[in-house]
């Protein structure tokens, strides 16, 4: 994606300087490690080594200069490099090895605590959707976020992703983390209330499951971040024409 993406009061572009690496750091660390009580002194950021591989996604409020959403992503031309993904860290995905097409792995999405206005998120989307088409993506993945680290605090979500969202066997991640919820197996019997499952469900992963996404049979429990996680991907072929047409006019 060469230009900005703009709609409303927002504005989605790619990171151009280090200064702009830095503050979507300095975001991340607000939204992940701050929220589970760490001191901030105003200097800490979040960072590790795949920064450097990733391209930088920044929304920002163009009334007020900041930043208020930020991502990154890492293109892969195929699926015979995703052990060079962040996902690769936790789970087993050999069998994604065989995807034949490019590849990107959307990670570190966070919005800004302080702002729940929904024109972010599609505004992202909308980014996401030129980045794809112009880069003529076949598969997005990453890991998707719950917060907490307790299996019946998403009992429900969970259920719902075990009856309606499982990976395809053919892609289907495998354990390699040493803590995981097994959901898929302890949830078996328990049916979802549907629409209790939805509102818990994190709304990036929301989105994913819109566009016919899937996830791993199991969650990673990451007690660090007091968060649970489970590996998300959508074929980009398989999206339903509806909401592919949908998607396109956002990012018009």
């Amino acid at each position: 994606m060469t230009q900005p993406f703009r709609k409303g009061r927002y504005q989605a572009r790619l990171a151009a300087s280090a200064e702009d690496i830095r503050t979507a750091q300095r975001l991340r660390w607000l939204c992940f490690v701050a929220r589970v009580g760490a001191h901030d002194d105003g200097s800490q950021h979040d960072r590790d080594h795949l920064d450097q591989e990733c391209q930088h996604m920044l929304v920002e409020d163009t009334q007020t200069g900041q930043l208020v959403c930020c991502f990154r992503l890492l293109h892969l031309p195929n699926g015979k490099d995703i052990g060079r993904s962040y996902s690769a860290q936790f789970y087993n995905l050999a069998a994604l090895q065989d995807f034949d097409g490019p590849m990107v792995e959307i990670g570190r999405f966070c919005v800004h605590p302080e702002h729940r206005d929904p024109d972010i998120i599609r505004v992202a989307w909308g980014a996401i959707t030129r980045y794809v088409d112009q880069a003529e993506v076949g598969m997005l993945f990453g890991c998707s976020s719950f917060m907490g680290t307790e299996p019946e605090q998403h009992a429900e979500a969970f259920a719902m992703l075990r009856e309606r969202h499982l990976a395809p066997r053919r892609w289907l991640p495998r354990v390699k983390a040493p803590n995981v919820f097994r959901f898929a197996r302890k949830l078996r019997l328990r049916k979802p209330d549907p629409r209790l499952a939805m509102m818990a469900m994190p709304p990036l992963l929301r989105s994913y499951l819109a566009l016919g996404g899937w996830v791993s049979d199991h969650a990673v429990v990451d007690p660090q971040l007091k968060t649970m996680h489970v590996f998300t991907g959508v074929e980009i072929r398989a999206i339903p024409p509806a909401r592919k047409r949908l998607l396109r006019a956002v990012s018009q």
